[in-house]
């Protein structure tokens, strides 16, 4: 058997093989790679988004986390599993992120992204006593001293930060914490002066009125938050946040992929996971494959330009 027949056989068994995943998917149950732990948001949208679309498919959605290295060990796991649609990863912006910074082996290209489930900006907050009532307050301050500011940082490099002071030529002393979880109570006990997190991991002290929102970092005002103005609206043209989403292995057959972003389009405009999303003051940003995609590849380049930044 020359060369040419033995590359024409397999070439016909591929596609053989990817047509026969296709005809009959799913076929069994699938799994859902979360590369946070247990208990935390993208977590638990993994888990209710999974839970939202299991009937749709007529499968069982199981999640498993794999953890470490901010994302990355989960996201490189789920690249390497076998292209047949029955290994699915939440991808989070580390994705874009974390290649650019040597962190993480893998990139976007290893995924044939399906649909964005989650984006929410940042919030700037600050303690209900704080002397800052807007973001230029704050700006103001930093620009007299820079460093003096104390800012709790719920990751290194925190990119929200480093779009504001690339955007308005300041500089913050940021200080470490792990997470929302650690950032807001030192916000609150007054050990650091400004913080930024989504508006769900804060939700409950904005409207408490233990915290004081400056500003969110959109292109529009949003639901959870009506009352407090985009940093875009008092001048400062900054708008970024974090987001999720589902990806399966770059080889994975587009009739797979058609299939499961019907379904979660059904799963995201389910009342389970619209009444989810709500009660944690999480937003919905529904993108098809081809917009997030190119939702990916621009977020990319823009936190490339902040890592890059010399």
């Amino acid at each position: 058997m020359n060369n040419l027949l033995k590359k024409l056989l397999v070439t016909a068994g591929i596609i053989f093989s990817t047509t026969a995943i296709a005809a009959d998917y799913p076929s069994k149950n699938i799994r859902l790679i979360v590369p946070f732990g247990a208990g935390g948001g993208t977590d638990a949208v993994g888990r209710t988004l999974a839970n939202s679309a299991k009937d749709v498919l007529g499968q069982n959605i199981t999640v498993m986390n794999r953890t470490g290295g901010a994302g990355a060990v989960g996201m490189s796991f789920g690249a390497q599993q076998r292209p047949d649609g029955y290994t699915l990863t939440v991808v989070t912006r580390e994705i874009a992120s974390l290649p650019q910074m040597g962190l993480m082996q893998h990139d976007a290209s290893d995924f044939k992204l399906i649909r964005m489930v989650n984006l929410d900006p940042a919030v700037v907050l600050v303690s209900k006593d704080s002397p800052y009532n807007t973001i230029n307050d704050l700006i103001a301050e930093a620009k007299k001293e820079p460093g003096s500011l104390k800012f709790a940082s719920t990751a290194a490099p925190n990119f929200y930060l480093m779009a504001l002071e690339k955007k308005e030529g300041i500089k913050l002393n940021a200080i470490p914490y792990n997470g929302a979880s650690e950032a807001i109570p030192a916000v609150l006990g007054n050990h650091t002066d400004v913080t930024m997190v989504t508006p769900g991991e804060a939700i409950a002290q904005l409207r408490s009125g233990q915290l004081k929102a400056l500003g969110v970092m959109s292109a529009e005002r949003i639901a959870y938050l009506p009352e407090v103005p985009t940093l875009k609206e008092q001048g400062v043209d900054v708008v970024t946040g974090t987001w999720r989403g589902i990806g399966a292995p770059k080889g994975t057959p587009d009739e797979v992929i058609e299939t499961l972003g019907k379904a979660f389009d059904q799963a995201m405009a389910s009342d389970e996971f619209k009444g989810f999303m709500e009660k944690g003051a999480m937003t919905i940003h529904n993108l098809n494959a081809e917009e997030f995609t190119q939702f990916v590849a621009e977020d990319t380049k823009a936190l490339g330009a902040l890592i890059n930044d010399k």
